[in-house]
């Protein structure tokens, strides 16, 4: 009788397990896909597609059960000049709104959790579309990095690591140049002293076939490396790089001496372009991504405060100046030998020439490609108008392709 309990006792939990799970992806499906909606315009710095976000989000704060930390209520507003050139003179006044929710456990440090919520608007500013003028949504740009914030908000509400306290931020103005991150600091509703460490998400709803997440900053402190070795959740494959310095928020607290991370899925076709949809998200892998970062916040529930480091340029390497394009996008997240082209643009030398996406650059001219900085040198041999040859390795096979720059 005991082992008929026992058996029914599993199977109840593993069903409430699957059910919280199948809960979980649909509550991140809902947050993606309201963010990343034509009703909210693309989410323009301090434009009202942006303010319906902040809304948004603030009733998922509320649903969660976590304290308002802003300056007003949830909110942290700044003005700031909104220029679709930043070299033009004039500008509008407009008013961003950082969002800031809070867990107290008592504790003598916080962690802050991050990622932006605002976007392109029409792409009148950013937009490497060529088209008219049209909303860019930003799925995984950062409507996929919120829905990350919102579950671990929602999973440390109810965690056992109580050694630090969590403050959890939507920043505005991240596209425009990080606005709502440094002013942020500058105008801290905490205490920046007691900042334990910063997590920043932008870009994670993309996991490849590979499972490579890309975890930028990992020397800002000497306990990364050794922790991210730890993880198992999601069966991931991390590529670390050592910079605190980037285009995105981690930036901000990296240069207050904060120990600070970024986790990015990878660039691809549809970055800062309308195309940035939804239904693109890899929601399955959004959820690895998610659980990956729960699992490193609480493996350092016990760790005390982490101790900062300085770091240098990922790469000392100058990139060399070229006149030429190739017309593809790059695969950040690639960790092997040459540079592997992770979409290709119409009607560009690349699409023209045959090359596809998956292919491996492996060589420009007689120039051996062996990563991202050899690749520009070769285009930097290049003028308008040259024929060059370009190796690529295409599965197990090595292909020439003839490529009119």
């Amino acid at each position: 009788m005991n082992k008929i309990i026992f058996a029914l006792y599993i199977l109840f939990n593993f069903n409430t397990l699957v059910a919280q799970h199948a809960n979980d992806l649909l509550q991140m499906k809902v947050d993606v896909t309201y963010l990343a909606s034509e009703l909210l315009e693309g989410r323009e710095s301090g434009a009202k597609g942006e303010h319906l976000a902040a809304e948004y989000i603030v009733s998922r704060f509320e649903e969660i059960g976590l304290e308002q930390k802003g300056d007003s209520l949830w909110f942290q507003s700044f003005n700031f000049t909104f220029k679709t050139n930043p070299h033009a003179k004039g500008g509008e006044l407009r008013v961003g709104k950082n969002v800031i929710a809070y867990l107290d456990n008592n504790a003598a440090t916080t962690v802050v959790i991050g990622a932006h919520y605002d976007h392109l608007g029409y792409g009148h500013f950013g937009s490497l579309d060529d088209g008219e003028p049209a909303i860019h949504n930003g799925a995984d740009d950062n409507a996929s990095g919120v829905s990350t914030l919102l579950y671990l908000a929602r999973k440390l509400k109810k965690s056992k690591a109580k050694n630090n306290n969590y403050l959890f931020i939507g920043f505005s103005g991240e596209e425009m140049g990080l606005y709502g991150s440094k002013y942020f600091l500058k105008n801290s509703t905490i205490d920046t002293s007691k900042i334990n460490y910063m997590i920043n998400m932008d870009m994670v709803g993309r996991l490849n076939k590979e499972r490579v997440i890309a975890v930028n900053g990992t020397g800002t402190s000497p306990t990364w490396v050794e922790e991210l070795e730890k993880l198992t959740v999601g069966n991931l494959n991390n590529k670390n790089t050592d910079s605190g310095v980037g285009p995105s928020d981690h930036t901000s607290f990296y240069l207050e001496n904060i120990p600070a991370l970024h986790f990015f899925t990878g660039q691809h076709m549809h970055y800062h372009k309308p195309t940035d949809d939804s239904e693109l998200i890899n929601y399955q892998g959004l959820m690895d991504v998610s659980n990956y970062i729960l699992q490193l916040i609480e493996n350092l529930d016990d760790a005390g405060t982490l101790a900062f480091a300085k770091t240098k340029d990922t790469d000392n390497r100058k990139a060399a100046a070229f006149k030429v394009t190739l017309g593809v996008m790059p695969d950040y997240v690639y960790d092997g030998e040459g540079m592997r082209i992770d979409g290709v643009l119409e009607g560009r030398p690349a699409q023209l020439a045959g090359l596809e996406k998956g292919d491996v650059i492996v060589k420009m001219g007689d120039l051996e490609v062996k990563d991202i900085y050899d690749y520009m040198e070769g285009l930097a041999k290049f003028k308008k108008g040259e024929t060059g040859k370009v190796t690529v390795k295409r599965g197990k096979k090595e292909v020439v392709k003839k490529v009119t720059f």
